[in-house]
C-alpha cells in the first residue's frame, strides 16, 4: 500500500548509484559506470529527476537531455527530449511518472524549449500508452539496420 506521494527532485551526483538501480529497471542492460553517470549529472544540457518515497526509497526516475539536432517529429530547436522514464511496478499508476514528467517539462520550458520529445521501443505497447496518457503524440515508427562491413584488403 502507498502512503503517500513521492517527493520529486533533481538528482545530484551523491545520487548517481541510486539512480543506476533505477535504471537497471527500464534498460536490464545498462552497464554505465557509476563515474560517467556521477558527471553527467553535472552536465547542463541534461538533468534527471527521482521520485522519492517517504522512507527515503527512489521510486522513479526521468531523465532529459537538449538535443540541437533533428529529432524526429519535431519543429523547433533545441528540443528537450526525454531519454527514460521509469517507475518501479508497485508505484506505476499512482501518478508518480506524471509528476516526473512535469518536472522534466519544467525544466524543458525554463530551458527555452517549445517541445518535449521522447522515443521507445516499438514493441512497448506499454510505453506507448504511457506516453499518449500524458499527451505525448506518435510522430512516425522507424527500424534501424545495419550492416556489418570486412575490412578493407
Amino acid at each position: 500500500m502507498i502512503d503517500s506521494a513521492p517527493m520529486i527532485r533533481q538528482a545530484t551526483p551523491a545520487d548517481a548509484a541510486a539512480w543506476a538501480r533505477l535504471r537497471l529497471g527500464l534498460w536490464t542492460d545498462a552497464d554505465d559506470p557509476l563515474e560517467e553517470l556521477t558527471q553527467s549529472l553535472a552536465d547542463a544540457e541534461g538533468a534527471v529527476f527521482l521520485a522519492c518515497a517517504a522512507d527515503g526509497e527512489t521510486v522513479g526516475f526521468a531523465e532529459v537531455r537538449l538535443r540541437h539536432d533533428y529529432v524526429n517529429g519535431t519543429e523547433s530547436s533545441p528540443v528537450g527530449f526525454l531519454e527514460g522514464w521509469y517507475v518501479q511496478p508497485q508505484w506505476q499508476g499512482s501518478g508518480v511518472g506524471r509528476a516526473l514528467l512535469a518536472a522534466v517539462q519544467a525544466w524543458t520550458r525554463d530551458a527555452g524549449c517549445r517541445e518535449l520529445a521522447s522515443d521507445s521501443r516499438v514493441e512497448d505497447v506499454q510505453a506507448h500508452a504511457a506516453h499518449r496518457a500524458c499527451g505525448f503524440e506518435e510522430t512516425e515508427r522507424v527500424v534501424y539496420f545495419r550492416m556489418p562491413l570486412e575490412p578493407s584488403a
